[in-house]
């Protein structure tokens, strides 16, 4: 059995984390999916769920047999005990595939570091993006507040 790791935040799931997790599942017979913490995130601003919430939604994806929460300081914690013959990137992350497979190397963790392909959009609507998604909804639910409206 071929085991796969994909990793993200997964923070307002949408379609792009769902083609990620799909296109990532292709590469194996089991997809297993680490959900970073919260607190872990630094790169971009903090996931607005909270980690157990952000876990479950990924976990309830039919692409994905399991879900897990990352380590809490170490990156790499979760993928010494899954064990995965490749870990898929997902297209637009910030990650380096050259300095993980490194990283994994130098753990004596033997494994393939593939990068996702991406998405486009489908319709000139779709939000592809945790940040466009809480900009509209700062943007829309703003002018709403500010015309006297429920927010």
């Amino acid at each position: 059995m071929t085991r796969v790791v994909a990793q993200g935040t997964f923070d307002l799931l949408h379609p792009g984390h769902v083609h990620y997790l799909e296109d990532a599942a292709t590469y194996g017979d089991e997809l297993h999916v680490i959900v970073a913490r919260g607190a872990n995130v630094t790169h971009k601003e903090p996931p607005i769920l909270s980690d157990r919430q952000r876990r479950d939604m990924v976990a309830a994806l039919d692409a994905v047999d399991e879900a897990h929460l990352g380590h809490e300081s170490d990156i790499f914690v979760p993928i010494e005990e899954i064990e995965p013959d490749t870990i898929v990137l997902g297209y637009d992350q910030h990650h380096d595939a050259d300095a993980i497979a490194a990283a994994l190397a130098e753990r004596g963790i033997d494994c393939t570091v593939e990068r996702a392909s991406g998405r486009q959009a489908r319709h000139d609507d779709e939000l592809l993006s945790t940040g466009d998604i809480v900009h509209r909804i700062l943007e829309r639910r703003g002018r709403r507040e500010a015309d006297g409206g429920e927010v």
